[in-house]
């Protein structure tokens, strides 16, 4: 395993923090719309109804250039919960449970004197649980829910975590009846007209796409109503002045070339932050604030020793020392193999790309049920893609891709065999080579690999099926699904 590090002094981000005044220490709340990109009024997204973002927004600070390192849940989470990069300790690989995990950063903020409520998803990739939090029930319901009694004010310092999964991937493509059913809170204006909604140019324009396209922008609006309702019981409390608010996403939108890319349709999220008296009103952040980054914040801002083993750095209320670069990656997600290392700057996206044959759709049943993937494929197989819905499907992706996301934001304009960006690429591929190396060779190794050295165990068989089956039938019924996990 690679020698442990810090990038940064995050312990000095906010040192006057006194470690023992439990009472000065503020409260963090942290809210996660899952599947969930940076698709909000307050990022210029024409689509969005986002009230209450747009106001927490308002009220504090946007992050412009906010990134997960990996474009699917677990693993995204499982950095996020322990402050080390995964493909360090062996998490890499979607669903694969790690035997000897780090332990969460919880934990430390229990052991100093924080109430830790933490309900439904964890998904940490074999991250023990067991000392997660004090309390695990609901403290505010999900939008889609009765409103219901108020909970009792807690214990003060808290860190409060909760996940809507209303925005989830398999709610995107959900019947008429349960879309209306997940949306429950919406208003008749807060309704998408699909015919009037903007597509990427990498989907065909179909009432399929279009309808799944409407339906992800107002399950946002859904998780919108959650963030209110968090607001809500803020103030119903009067604590919202010495409470942190965090509000984000796992990663980018549950649609294809979205969620599992490694690029910034896959891993860019919103990010923004209200902390009273702390951060000016309309802040506007453009330095690199990332998932691995949540750790190290919470445990300064608790007045907690960051581990020295930890990735990030503290970027609240400001940043001592912002990272120039943001790391991504990609290896198997569920059944469906690549192995893809990016590194994004201010302004350019590097994608090495280490799996010779294996195309950017990959081929993940669980994607393949929604109506957009399968316009994709139907578009596909009659030769009616267009050349840059074509470069999903494309098996001979170059080596290396560059691509300058202030000219090309959807990033498929390759330009790394232009001359002209030899540097840029030069500097990118040694910021890759040094990140990787400080991962440790556990970053390089195929999930086999880690099964036969005792890192993971074997991976669920369910995935060999679905491989070989093509069908992902215990998921194929997303209303069920989405009762399941908005009540757990």
């Amino acid at each position: 395993m690679r020698p442990f590090f810090m990038l940064g002094l995050a312990t000095l981000c906010f040192a006057f923090l006194p470690v023992h005044a439990a009472d000065s220490r503020p409260n963090i709340v942290l809210v996660i719309g899952e599947d969930m990109g940076p698709d909000t009024g307050a990022y210029g997204c024409k689509d969005a109804i986002t009230p209450n973002m747009d106001r927490l927004a308002k009220e504090g600070a946007l992050f412009t250039r906010a990134f997960t390192h990996t474009g699917v849940c677990a693993p995204s989470r499982s950095g996020m919960v322990t402050g080390i990069y995964p493909l360090t300790w062996g998490a890499q690989n979607m669903r694969s449970k790690v035997i000897n995990p780090p332990h969460p950063f919880t934990e430390k903020l229990r052991e100093a004197g924080y109430f830790v409520m933490w309900p439904g998803k964890t998904d940490f990739q074999g991250v023990s649980e067991k000392n997660l939090a004090d309390e695990k029930k609901l403290w505010v319901n999900y939008s889609k829910q009765p409103l219901g009694k108020l909970t009792d004010k807690p214990k003060e310092p808290f860190f409060a975590y909760i996940n809507d999964t209303v925005s989830h991937e398999s709610q995107i493509r959900a019947s008429d009846k349960g879309h209306a059913e997940n949306t429950t809170a919406l208003k008749p204006t807060d309704r998408r007209d699909p015919a009037k909604i903007e597509l990427p140019p990498f989907y065909p324009d179909t009432p399929e796409v279009r309808r799944e396209v409407a339906h992800y922008h107002e399950l946002v609006t859904a998780v919108d109503y959650t963030l209110g309702r968090v607001l809500d019981w803020l103030k119903a409390h009067d604590i919202e002045k010495n409470t942190i608010v965090i509000l984000t996403g796992d990663h980018g939108r549950g649609m294809p070339r979205y969620k599992r890319s490694p690029k910034d349709t896959g891993t860019r999220v919103p990010l923004i932050v209200r902390w009273p008296a702390q951060i000016a009103p309309g802040t506007v952040r453009e330095d690199f604030a990332s998932w691995i980054d949540f750790a190290p914040t919470a445990l300064t801002l608790a007045g907690v020793p960051v581990p020295k083993e930890y990735d990030g750095h503290c970027f609240l209320p400001t940043a001592l020392n912002p990272p120039k670069y943001a790391y991504s990656f990609r290896d198997f997600m569920d059944e469906s193999f690549d192995k893809v290392r990016s590194v994004r700057d201010a302004r350019y996206r590097y994608v090495r790309n280490q799996a010779p044959g294996v195309d950017e759709a990959g081929k993940v049943a669980y994607q393949e049920v929604g109506q957009t993937m399968q316009a994709l494929r139907k578009a596909q197989a009659a030769g009616t893609l267009t050349p840059t819905q074509a470069l999903y499907f494309n098996p001979n992706r170059a080596a290396e891709e560059l691509y300058d996301t202030l000219t090309d934001p959807w990033e498929v304009k390759n330009i790394a065999a232009d001359p002209a960006n030899a540097d840029k690429l030069k500097e990118l591929r040694g910021a890759c080579d040094a990140w990787l190396t400080r991962c440790g060779p556990i970053a390089d190794m195929h999930a086999d690999e880690l099964v036969k050295k005792g890192i993971i165990q074997p991976r669920d068989p369910k995935y060999e099926e679905r491989a070989k089956s093509g069908q992902a039938n215990e998921e194929e019924a997303p209303k069920k699904n989405a009762k399941k996990k908005q009540t757990k």
